[in-house]
């Protein structure tokens, strides 16, 4: 069997200047601030898959509005061979309602100042500070 890139969804998330982070518990990214998301499954858009990931880890509720981007994420091993890639598709959600309670593979969940994301004073994924200033520009 030949190995595909996974797909995975990214809720974008911006109210009231702030934009929802998560911090990851597993790799990859493990311990940085990101976006909620994960995996699309077979046969649910990236639009849906985006808003279930966001109440999975965060319990949020929203609603897809639409695709902001999409990114590659490539790792190659010591060897040249590629450990893993995924195709993430950033999302634009309008929040509906909730609080942000860290579950699933998260450890952590909060509201953050965009121009603190955006001056790097969160220790973000790759790409985040890129993401913010396309939902806000």
């Amino acid at each position: 069997m030949t190995e595909r890139p996974k797909l995975a969804a990214l809720a974008v998330v911006i109210r009231g200047g702030r934009v929802l982070l998560v911090k990851r518990r597993n790799e990859p990214d493990a311990g940085l601030w990101g976006f909620p998301g994960g995996h699309v499954d077979m046969g649910e858009t990236a639009l849906d898959a985006a808003v279930r990931e966001l109440r999975e880890e965060t319990t949020l509720i929203a609603r897809p509005i639409r695709y902001l981007t999409n990114i590659d994420v490539i790792e190659q091993g010591e060897t040249g061979a590629v450990r893993f890639h995924f195709l993430l598709a950033a999302v634009l959600c309008e929040y509906v309602s909730g609080d942000p309670i860290a579950q699933d593979d998260v450890s952590d969940a909060r509201w953050w100042p965009i121009e603190e994301v955006l001056a790097g004073r969160a220790l973000c994924s790759q790409h985040v500070d890129s993401v913010v200033s396309l939902a806000t520009g």
